[in-house]
């Protein structure tokens, strides 16, 4: 049963962030481009209490920025690419940054942050080769690279790995995803059902975000933008974690039947009732939890 914080975070967040509905299509782009035209595009570390005191960044030009965090007066063990998540339409979250430099202290662990160009104004095609390229690169070094990400970014962390996979790079270590979304084809029958229980996600919304970032409706099922469609062979031992509450889970349901079919080792933990991206939810102890199980598996 869900604790009385998480039943307190389950009604104000989707108030604080405005959750609802479409309206239409067309406003909601105009509304983002906006929202975008408005957005400082840099580091949000306000809810990281002495941040700047505590960590050194670098951000790395891949064609966009992208920050390495790392520990002041630490040497760092290991490597964390962390893709974030937002529909793919909204950039890194000051709770994204709050939840890496989490990581990072558990686990003496550098991290690396793309903040990848955003949908409608880009597709998948404007950054996937980048990220590939520089996550690549990274498994290369000493301790080598765990991708990770939540939502969108979980779903892009999978791809990634799977075109690591298909272009022959050494392979990341593990794979973590917080309610990753992995089928932008909604093919998922249950979906309906789901989009009925979250307060958060609306199934109209992410159907218009999943073609914003496709670019068409023929890319909506490539293994780049629908990973949980494609082929789940050979790929880092792996850990996803998600709640019932969540608009997204027939997708994790599906990622994970696929996974057992292809004889990939994916752990797979499904929360009853838990709302979406859980695990990066400030002061509920379901979150404190997931962070355990996510320390456990790095350690493995």
């Amino acid at each position: 049963m869900p604790s009385r914080r998480h039943a307190l975070v389950a009604t104000a967040l989707p108030r604080l962030r405005g959750a609802s509905e479409l309206d239409s299509a067309d406003l909601e782009r105009a509304r983002v481009e906006a929202w975008h035209r408005r957005m400082p595009r840099t580091l949000p570390i306000r809810a990281v209490p002495l941040f700047s005191r505590r960590f050194s960044v670098v951000v790395e030009d891949i064609g966009f920025p992208s920050y390495v965090l790392t520990r002041r007066h630490r040497r760092p063990t290991r490597t964390i690419y962390y893709t974030h998540g937002g529909g793919y339409m909204a950039g890194i979250d000051p709770f994204h940054v709050r939840y890496v430099a989490r990581l990072a202290d558990r686990l003496n662990a550098r991290v690396v942050l793309p903040d990848y160009p955003l949908a409608p104004e880009h597709t998948w095609r404007h950054s996937h080769d980048a990220l590939v390229d520089q996550a690549a690169r990274l498994s290369d070094e000493p301790g080598g690279v765990v991708l990770a990400g939540d939502s969108a970014g979980g779903g892009l962390a999978l791809a990634l790995a799977i075109s690591m996979r298909e272009r022959g790079c050494t392979p990341a270590t593990h794979l973590v995803m917080h309610a990753p979304w992995v089928d932008l084809t909604t093919s998922t029958p249950e979906t309906a059902q789901f989009d009925a229980v979250d307060p958060w996600l609306f199934l109209s919304k992410t159907s218009v975000y999943a073609e914003w970032w496709a670019g068409s409706s023929d890319d909506l099922g490539r293994p780049e933008v629908s990973p949980g469609l494609a082929d789940l062979h050979d790929l880092p031992k792996a850990l996803q974690l998600y709640g019932t509450r969540d608009l997204l889970a027939p997708g994790c349901r599906l990622l994970a039947r696929r996974a057992s079919e292809a004889g990939w080792d994916l752990t797979s933990i499904e929360e009853p009732d838990l709302l979406h991206v859980y695990g990066l939810l400030p002061f509920v102890p379901e979150a404190g939890r997931a962070m355990r199980q996510v320390e456990a598996f790095l350690r493995s």
